[in-house]
Parts: structure tokens; sequence; C-alpha cells
């Protein structure tokens, strides 16, 4: 069985709060650990917030969709925009050791998903596709 959920936002920063929430409601619905909850919310929201700052100039006239699809054992977020191409050479999270505030980003996200790749099929715009390999620990007992 698929379960699938869609969200589409402006492209401004305070509507990555729904991003956030949504997030949340969708993964407690299917019984996600908390501590997984919260490290999925962040990485969805630096995606985000990564498509604002870089796909869109920080341009809060454009939309965000974002996918979130459950199968018996995946949890795949896909997110799209329309702005410019990722250049795919120059997405790397810097230096843990550089303590300053930013660019964790990539680190967050690479984290929390096995996959993180960008859909070359997509002729404008980007489509990140995230996926997380579900294990048994993952989800609480219920």
């Amino acid at each position: 069985m698929v379960n699938t959920v869609f969200l589409k936002i402006p492209s401004h920063p305070k509507f990555l709060s729904v991003v956030r929430v949504v997030t949340m409601k969708v993964c407690s619905l299917y019984s996600f650990e908390e501590r997984l909850i919260e490290e999925l919310k962040h990485a969805v929201d630096e995606a985000c917030s990564n498509v604002i700052k870089y796909a869109y100039d920080s341009d809060h006239t454009k939309d965000i969709v974002i996918k979130y699809e459950f199968t018996k054992d995946r949890f795949i977020v896909v997110i799209e925009d329309k702005g410019k191409k990722s250049d795919l050479s120059m997405i790397k999270g810097r230096s843990l050791e550089n303590v300053k505030p930013g660019g964790l980003g990539i680190h967050f996200i690479k984290k929390v998903f096995d996959i993180y790749k960008f859909d070359k099929r997509k002729r404008k715009g980007n489509r990140l596709v995230l996926i997380r390999n579900l294990e048994s620990k993952d989800i609480l007992e219920g």
C-alpha cells in the first residue's frame, strides 16, 4: 500500500513552519520514533530553505511542492521547484570543523536519508528525491 500527501507552499521562509508541522504530523501518523521525526523535520526544512535561497534567489513569489510518500519499507520526500537548476558539483556541506551558522543542511539531509538525488529528467527547475529505507527501529511499537 502506498500513501501520498502533497503540500504546496509559497517560497517565503515564514511558510517553512508549515513544512515542519506537516512533516512531523505525517511522520507521526506512521508511528515514527520521536528522534527520527525531529531529524526528518529538520532535513526537509533545510531542503526547502535551500530551494528558497538558491533555486529562487530568495524570490518569495514562487511555489515549492513537497510530496510525502510511504510504502511498506520506505519514506520518500520529493521537493520540486521551478527555479534555476542546481549545479550538482557545487552542492556540498561545509566542513564540520568550521563552526559557524549555516552550511550544514546537506549534512543533516544525508544523515537522515539513505538516498539524496536530483531527478535529472525534470527540464525546468529541480526535483529533489529523498528516500529513507525504514527499519523496525524507526517505528514505535503500538
